[in-house]
């Protein structure tokens, strides 16, 4: 096929003109010198073969991976930050709301890749991630400081969201789109596994939390250096067609040679006229929408998981736990993103692994909000059930971001960023809105938050294993008071002591005693003799920490108590979100049949074949 595609090279144009959206002029590219080149310069004006293309886009996911570990590192120290900076809750989560909300109107100008090129926005956006995670974050001194590097990560991680899945659409013809997306889509899921992995081996050995942020900020500089040598962007001739399958190389290299630069620029004039329609942003909300619970889960499942359920002793599950159910979460995730947007290449259909996904995922998510009324669920029970939510999520996630992209081609293939930086846009305003909300739908978050650093894992030991002392000395509160005041503690103690040893205290000392204590405390600490010495005398030290701490642990208790309930309100939300997201898949372009999409495919080979001759023929 290739010996019929014209051998005539057109004139060359220079990559860095073509980099600026600007119509090229001869020679442009000489007055530039290497260093220049190799900084800013990173096209390709023939599509790379199959083992450069799998490399370009394996860059592309590694630069998503890492950008979502470094963005996500502070969720897997989010307790040593609120100490170390005095931090509530409450602003924290307001800080993930303003990054969110940057990160949105950051994806607006991202649709600017359309005529720049995607490269440049990811290698050096990964190299001011870098700095900012690695050197911003670990020398800032308040909470605001912290408010306002987090802020800046988000500003510039809202323009790689864009910039990274366009690369991977650049790459990746519709036959592949799914695949592909899928392995984009691990991302995410990706950097939160590296953040619980680097954490439970490292933050015990480095014992602060800054070394986080500079494990992670460090990757992201490593990451920066791998895609300056390596990454690369198709040339605007090429990315800015549609490719179907792989045997569409030849025709889309042919098409490119006749495309004048005036038609380049023409192709990506007006785009929001172009992009901004009603199928894209009712695609873009619903598949928003639909992952209200993909939200929950990666800033607030540790919480809910170490607040609702309990050991088979009675003691809630540890942290430690609770990032093993979110470990089996994310893993499952990533797997099921890989195997069905392979599957739906295969058959070539995005629909019906849409509404399937959401089936299943909404039936094991009533399954899963069931299980907030049963302290008691077992933890591999958990599991089980998170491993088919989160494949239903996947199911209909990867072949979505396909279906999307293919409806963004359909109007426009040179639009492309353009496309997902609506959905970009959309998609934080949604996480931003939500996280506004799921604090009031769950108001006992910030109680729970604020007052667990007060129930240390040997507190709530103490509780579990001696709940008779806890029941006893809250019960008599007003005489434990009474009896540790210094005088009177004082006279107790010679009682206290003789007691202890079995002896029969001395005639003086009862004498001090019923003289300090007066005639009705002294009698109630001859009634509750036995108690005191068995119940209360052992574990005075822990019995006092729960006194002084009572106000926060009666708030944590409370809200631990409303707390399951809560959770399923805001798990019925999320189910709504599904439901809604249904009638927006039909606004994705696509087949739901298999057989009708190979039909179209093999119309399009035709095509194709088709094309390929008369560009022959015109060219002869």
């Amino acid at each position: 096929m290739a010996s019929d595609v014209p051998t005539s090279e057109p004139p060359e144009e220079e990559p860095s003109a073509r980099s600026s959206g600007a119509v090229p002029q001869p020679g442009g590219a000489s007055r530039h010198g290497a260093l220049y080149r190799f900084l800013l310069v990173h096209e390709v004006d023939q599509y790379p073969t199959t083992g450069k293309r799998s490399g370009y886009l394996a860059l592309a996911v590694v630069a998503t991976v890492v950008l979502y570990y470094t963005y996500y590192t502070q969720t897997g120290v989010t307790p040593n930050i609120l100490r170390s900076f005095h931090m509530s809750f409450g602003f924290y989560v307001g800080i993930v709301i303003v990054s969110n909300l940057i990160g949105a109107f950051a994806s607006l100008p991202a649709s600017k890749t359309d005529r720049l090129g995607r490269s440049n926005v990811v290698i050096y956006g990964l190299l001011i991630v870098g700095l900012l995670v690695a050197v911003g974050v670990p020398n800032v001194s308040s909470e605001w400081g912290f408010a306002v590097v987090i802020s800046a990560i988000g500003l510039v991680e809202g323009a790689i969201l864009v910039a990274t899945p366009a690369l991977v659409r650049d790459f990746s013809p519709q036959l592949g789109r799914a695949s592909a997306m899928g392995f984009w889509t691990v991302g995410p899921v990706a950097g939160s596994l590296v953040v619980s992995i680097v954490a439970n081996h490292t933050l015990s050995h480095f014992g602060d939390w800054q070394s986080q942020f500079i494990i992670s900020g460090l990757s992201a500089i490593g990451a920066f250096v791998l895609a300056l040598f390596f990454l690369k962007d198709l040339s605007p001739r090429l990315r800015d067609q549609l490719m179907v399958s792989v045997r569409d190389q030849t025709l889309v290299e042919a098409r490119s040679r006749g495309l004048s630069d005036q038609e380049l620029v023409e192709a990506t004039q007006r785009p929001w006229r172009q992009i901004l329609k009603w199928d894209l942003v009712g695609s873009a909300v619903g598949i928003s929408i639909f992952l209200l619970v993909y939200f929950a889960a990666s800033g607030f499942f540790t919480i809910y998981f170490s607040t609702t359920f309990k050991n088979a002793n009675g003691s809630y599950f540890t942290v430690t736990q609770a990032n093993g159910l979110n470990t089996w979460f994310w893993g499952a995730d990533a797997v099921a993103l890989v195997i069905f947007g392979a599957l739906s290449d295969r058959l070539r259909v995005r629909k019906p692994f849409m509404l399937g996904g959401t089936l299943v995922a909404g039936a094991l998510l009533v399954v899963f909000l069931a299980q907030a009324g049963n302290a008691h669920t077992g933890y591999y029970t958990l599991v089980v059930i998170e491993i088919f939510l989160a494949s239903g999520l996947s199911i209909a996630y990867a072949p979505w971001m396909a279906g999307y992209t293919e409806t963004v081609e359909a109007k426009n293939p040179a639009l492309v960023g353009t496309g997902l930086a609506l959905w970009g846009w959309i998609l934080r305003l949604v996480v931003g809105i939500s996280f506004i909300f799921l604090p009031m739908v769950i108001s006992s978050v910030s109680p729970v938050v604020d007052n667990q650093p007060y129930a240390t894992p040997a507190v709530q030991k103490f509780l579990v294993e001696h709940a008779d002392s806890v029941a006893f000395a809250t019960k008599h509160t007003a005489l434990l008071d009474t009896l540790n005041q210094p005088a009177n503690a004082a006279v107790v103690a010679p009682l206290t002591a003789a007691s202890l040893k079995g002896q029969t205290p001395s005639g003086p000392d009862i004498a001090a005693a019923q003289k300090q204590l007066g005639p009705k405390v002294f009698g109630e600490l001859l009634t509750y003799q036995k108690q005191l010495l068995t119940l209360v005398v052992p574990y005075q030290k822990q019995l006092d920490y729960l006194s002084a701490n009572q106000a926060h642990l009666t708030a944590l208790q409370r809200a631990v108590g409303r707390s399951p309930a809560q959770w399923q309100h805001w798990f019925w939300v999320c189910i709504g979100g599904m439901v809604l997201f249904v009638p927006t898949i039909f606004l994705t372009k696509g087949r739901w049949s298999p057989r009708r999409a190979r039909e179209d495919a093999e119309r399009h080979a035709r095509e194709v074949e088709e094309e390929l001759a008369r560009l022959h023929a015109t060219s002869a």
